[in-house]
Order: structure tokens, then C-alpha cells, then sequence
């Protein structure tokens, strides 16, 4: 599943290596232009392109400072509304940092070109040198533009579209159809083989992001062996965690093989987690139920996503635990959520928080109401059981007769068209 995944640079060498090119370039290009076309011309007066080039670098680095200045306090704010885990990912977004780059190297050239206008009373202005900067101005122009349009994205129904897509992708990639055969757990695959081997975790703390399946069922395949995972994607690994055990192998596997087929990082990620976008939207309905924002909106436009991944997990096969070898044999045993686990994860907190608002229980009611009638069968025991529970959540948490009738309507706004029956 992380097959010819590559390790990505850190953040800041995105702009370093365009301050470098830039650099680079205005030290090389005009001694190629002075030696092979010491004839070609800007076409303006040395006079002129040193006040367009000075003007261009003079007011990029006074733009990016302002900028990112801005930006970084938007973040910052955002943070406060939504949850911080989510708008951190965001503000590590590639489109910021090469906004960096260009506009670094947009400066950095301007003064290098600036050095070869009239050099040494030639009167001359260098044509590819003195243009390059309109280029890399016109360049900087459109980043910001994209810089504009990513930072849209803090905007609530942004953000919140915006982590569900995450979701949807990662769904559609890795649930089959409901209507393709399970693909359930053994324990008699493994139960009677000897252990082999277990690997732990060594080292400072450490999310799972993703898992090289199709490495391990080789390296499995190779001893004829099993692997069970003990820490799926999204657990987090201290020191002496069990990753994963080996039973009935020929010979232990070499670790360094077994860690590389783990992909870790300070925190998680959307590669292979569903749970972690179902996480990130009921944190920030949960932080809009809190007394200190009080924005019951905000929770039911993220129940409304939340609804809509609950319909796409409810028509796929979550049991995908088993990967299998070439010949057919089982070889990985990979633990997923079930489709209980899915509900507790979006629904029960925000049931908890959100028991004593009307808006946040009428859309829950309609919620469930509305993913029940869409379900299969097999679906829907768990389903019915949320229903009971909200039932009995509006009775404990409504005194007032009149408040537990308004409470109890399924509504899909919330407070604004009620169902009628």
C-alpha cells in the first residue's frame, strides 16, 4: 500500500534550494550572456532596469515578509476554532514554502542582475539577466495567487469539505464493494504455529502513518511464515511497543526489512487513515460545542460530512484484515475498524458534548434516521442501538417536556425544517 513511497524532504529546503538555484543563476547566467552574446541587448537604459530590478527586490522581500506574516497568524488564529493538528498540516503545505522559494529567489536574482548592468562603464544591460526577473516576478504573481486560494481553505465549510475529501479518497482506495466476499481473520492461520519473532518499537514516539503491505506479505511469503500486526495505522509507538509477530517461520526476518515496511512520523497522516479525518471532524465539532465558542452551527456542518463518510464506509467491505500471497496462502493479518467502530468514532462524542443542544440533537436524530434507511441489513443493529441511545440522551439531558418533543425532531438543518412523518 506505500509501494515506492518516497521519504519526503523536510519543509525548508524547499526554499533553500531555490535560493541556491537563484544564486547560482545570477552568478553564472550573465558571464554565459557577457561571453556568448555580448550584442543582445535589454532593450532599456541602464538607468531604467536598475530601478526596475531594485524596485522588484527591494518590494519582494518587504511582500514576503508581510505575507507569510499575515498567513502565519491566520494559521495561528484558525487554530484556536478548528483543531490545531489540522491547520499545523496545513500550514506545512508544499504551496507555502515554495511561495517562499520564489519569492527568496525572485530577491536574490534582482540583486545579482543588478551587478552586470553597465559593468565597467560598458553601457550595456544584459537581455536573458534583465528579463528573468519580469519572469520570476510574473512567477511570484501567480504562487501568491495559489497562496491566496490555499488559505481559503481556514474558512470553516473549506476546512471541513477539505478533511473529508481526505477521507472519501482514502475509502474509495482502500474498501472493496460490499458485495465482493469477506475477507475475515483465521486465527487457526497462525494460532497453531510456534513464534517466531517479535518486533518492538526502539526510539522516541512515533505515529503510523502507512504499512508497505505488499512487502510484508513478501517477507513473509519468503519464510513461510505469518505476520500479524499488533500496531495498525494511526496507533502511536513508544518505546518496547509490539509492532508485529512472526509465527511459524522457517527463520527470523531481518528487522531493518520488517521496520522499513512502516512508514512513521511525528504525527498522522490521511495516506491510509480514515479515523484520522473522522478524528479531526468530530474535534472540531466537539470544540464548537465547547461553552467557550458555543457554535452549534459548526457541529452540524461537520455532522453533515460526517454523515456522508458513514454512507461511503456503510457500503464497502471493511473486512480487508487479509492479505494473501501469490499462491493464495494468508500471510498478513492487518487489524481495520469495524463498522461499530466507525459510528463510536463519529457520533459518540459529539453525542456527549452536544446533549444539551437542540440543534446538535435533531441533527443527529436525522442523521442516523437518514444513514439507517440506506444501509443493508447487516448495517443496521448497530444503527438502531445509536438511535435508542440518543432517545435516551434527550430524556436525561431535556427536563422540560416541551424541549425533549423539540429535541426529539429529526431535522437535517439543525433548526430549520423540521421532518414531518
Amino acid at each position: 500500500m506505500i509501494h515506492g513511497r518516497h521519504r519526503r524532504l523536510p519543509n525548508w529546503s524547499i526554499p533553500a534550494l531555490y535560493a541556491l538555484v537563484a544564486v547560482a543563476a545570477a552568478l553564472i547566467l550573465p558571464r554565459l550572456e557577457a561571453a556568448y552574446l555580448p550584442t543582445l541587448h535589454a532593450g532599456m537604459s541602464p538607468q531604467a532596469a536598475v530601478a526596475i530590478l531594485s524596485s522588484v527586490g527591494t518590494g519582494m522581500i518587504a511582500l514576503t515578509g508581510i505575507v507569510f506574516s499575515l498567513a502565519f497568524v491566520m494559521v495561528q488564529f484558525s487554530a484556536t476554532a478548528y483543531s490545531p493538528r489540522l491547520v499545523t498540516w496545513l500550514a506545512r503545505d508544499p504551496v507555502l514554502w515554495h511561495a517562499v522559494g520564489i519569492f527568496s529567489a525572485t530577491f536574490l536574482y534582482s540583486l545579482g542582475a543588478i551587478a552586470w548592468i553597465d559593468r565597467a562603464g560598458s553601457g550595456k544591460t544584459p537581455f536573458f539577466s534583465s528579463w528573468l526577473v519580469i519572469v520570476l516576478l510574473l512567477v511570484s504573481v501567480g504562487i501568491f495567487i495559489g497562496l491566496i486560494e490555499k488559505l481559503s481553505l481556514l474558512q470553516i465549510h473549506r476546512m471541513l469539505a477539505f478533511t473529508a475529501d481526505q477521507a472519501r479518497q482514502v475509502i474509495d482506495n482502500a474498501y472493496p464493494p460490499l458485495d465482493q466476499p469477506q475477507s475475515l481473520v483465521d486465527p487457526e492461520a497462525y494460532a497453531g504455529r510456534p513464534l517466531t519473532q517479535t518486533l518492538y518499537h526502539a526510539g522516541p514516539p512515533r505515529s503510523i502513518q502507512a504499512l508497505d503491505v505488499p512487502a510484508l506479505v513478501s517477507l513473509a511469503s519468503a519464510v513461510d511464515g505469518v505476520i500479524t500486526i499488533v500496531s495498525p495505522v494511526g496507533d502511536t509507538l513508544v518505546e518496547g511497543t509490539v509492532m508485529l509477530r512472526l509465527f511459524g517461520a522457517r527463520r527470523p526476518i531481518d528487522e531493518r526489512e520488517l521496520r522499513s515496511a512502516f512508514a512513521v512520523g511525528a504525527e498522522r497522516t490521511f495516506e491510509q487513515d480514515p479515523k484520522y479525518a473522522i478524528r479531526l471532524l468530530v474535534d472540531i465539532a466537539i470544540k464548537a460545542l465547547s461553552p467557550a465558542v458555543n457554535d452549534p452551527t459548526t457541529a452540524v456542518q461537520a455532522l453533515d460530512q460526517i454523515e456522508d463518510l458513514l454512507r461511503h464506509l456503510g457500503r464497502r467491505r471493511l473486512e480487508i484484515g487479509v492479505h494473501r500471497d501469490r499462491d493464495g496462502t494468508a500471510r498478513l493479518f492487518v487489524p481495520h475498524p469495524s463498522w461499530e467502530d466507525f459510528l463510536a468514532l463519529g457520533l459518540d462524542e459529539i453525542c456527549y458534548y452536544g446533549a444539551t443542544s437542540v440543534q446538535v440533537m435533531r441533527r443527529m436524530k436525522a442523521l442516523v434516521a437518514d444513514v439507517l434507511a440506506a444501509m443493508p441489513p447487516e448495517r443496521q443493529g448497530s444503527l438502531r442501538r445509536h438511535q435508542k441511545r440518543l432517545d435516551a440522551i434527550i430524556v436525561s439531558s431535556f427536563r422540560d417536556e416541551t424541549d425533549r418533543r423539540e429535541a426529539s425532531i429529526e431535522d437535517r438543518q439543525g433548526l430549520g425544517m423540521p421532518r414531518t412523518h
